[in-house]
């Protein structure tokens, strides 16, 4: 019942997580539009007010005009929408799915004994760390060089390598689909952390001023304007590290940090081209495209690197050297169910069998076993994430067996 319950729970979570995700990544990325496409007022009265910018826009059948005021308003209008829970929402709901997902089974999910054999309470105290130190050293980045001459090249340079030695330390310290989503979570961590300590209460120190009368300092929406800026090249390579779970010739390749470094730059180096392509069409910048071109050369180099090598084993012999008797013996030909269940026995149903069912699913009799035999076939051949981790040992000539019948039309009988 509690595998059924937390089946239940990262499905609710991930549900919300993901509408709460598109509403936060999509009004950054509408702000980041918004704000690459201004042009200066044309009309004499919004100049007089202070407007620096606005834009003229046709959706849904009506036509908008945003505005954007240099510092501040004259006044406040009664009602003043603040962007915020967004980011908050998105944060707590992928959190919570961490938590179910990875922390609560962390020998399960989060541990690769062959890489560290740790207890489960160290592995979580040490991913939570990840969240955390991440966050203070880019901040303190931020600070430190974000306001000198060629502040925003050296800041960039300098989280690329964080991002690098973090991507190294969790691809060599925990399993690898856990340190993808560890990675990724670090940096969305980081884009909501610069909401709630830097974004907000700036804007929330320019309001008061506005309201005091007070002169109000341009510092604070200079802060709150590089933090959104960082956090826009951020989206990108989180939704890989998030999305990169599902596809496990990412996350089990020998290289893994490298492959997810090279995404991740890919990402962030398309979203250059999209935050630069709307200043481009007003000639502010440069054509943009060589970045869009880098990025995609490094999706395609990765695409080729992680290509598969054609196999040169021989399926006969491959199954004929399996060294477990009870399926050691008979022709390849036959692909009967006593081979494979002598497989599964061994490496599957300590998670799918009579005492546990984890995921709801039950092997270890025909009947169960020709229910899910599809969903076993592209967990355990194709996708490769079955025993999670690898933790029982299953060979390739074990998971050459279950391809061999299932194709043949898996038969229990």
């Amino acid at each position: 019942m509690e595998s059924y319950y937390l089946d239940w729970g990262n499905l609710l979570l991930r549900w919300v997580h993901v509408i709460t995700a598109i509403a936060w990544i999509g009004s950054s990325f509408y702000f980041v539009f918004l704000d690459s496409s201004l042009t200066p007022p044309v009309d004499d009265d919004l100049k007089k007010q202070g407007v620096s910018g606005e834009l003229w826009a046709v959706h849904g059948g009506g036509f908008y005009h945003p505005v954007k005021f240099n510092v501040a308003p004259p006044q406040l209008p009664p009602h003043l929408h603040w962007f915020y829970w967004e980011s908050y929402s998105t944060w707590l709901s992928g959190f919570a799915l961490f938590t179910v997902s990875y922390l609560w089974s962390a020998s399960t999910y989060l541990i690769d004994k062959s890489r560290m054999d740790w207890a489960p309470a160290s592995a979580i105290a040490v991913a939570l760390s990840f969240l955390v130190v991440f966050w203070l050293l880019y901040d303190l980045v931020c600070r430190v060089f974000g306001q000198r001459k060629h502040g925003d090249a050296i800041v960039g340079a300098l989280v690329f390598m964080l991002v690098c030695v973090a991507s190294w330390l969790a691809c060599h310290w925990f399993a690898g689909r856990a340190a993808f989503l560890l990675v990724g979570a670090m940096l969305a961590t980081t884009m909501s952390a610069s909401v709630f300590f830097w974004i907000i209460p700036g804007q929330r120190k320019v309001v008061a001023a506005i309201k005091a009368g007070a002169p109000v300092d341009p510092v604070h929406g200079q802060r709150g304007k590089q933090r959104s800026v960082h956090n826009t090249y951020f989206t990108l390579p989180v939704l890989f590290a998030m999305l990169s779970g599902h596809y496990s010739f990412t996350y089990t390749h020998p290289q893994n940090w490298l492959v997810l470094i090279l995404m991740m730059f890919a990402g962030a180096a398309i979203r250059q081209f999209f935050v630069m392509r709307h200043g481009y069409k007003l000639g502010r910048n440069g054509n943009p495209l060589g970045y869009a071109v880098v990025g995609v050369v490094a999706i395609l180099a990765v695409i080729v690197w992680l290509r598969p090598v054609p196999s040169s084993v021989n399926v006969g012999n491959a199954i004929d050297s399996i060294a477990t008797p009870a399926y050691s013996t008979g022709a390849i030909g036959q692909k009967d169910y006593k081979k494979v269940q002598s497989v599964l026995a061994q490496r599957c149903y300590m998670c799918h069998g009579e005492q546990v069912q984890m995921k709801n699913v039950r092997l270890d009799s025909p009947q169960s076993l020709r229910l899910h035999a599809q969903n076993v076939y592209q967990q355990v051949v194709v996708m490769k994430l079955m025993p999670m981790n690898n933790a029982t040992g299953i060979t390739d000539a074990e998971r050459l067996l279950i391809r061999q019948w299932y194709e043949a039309g898996a038969r229990t009988d």
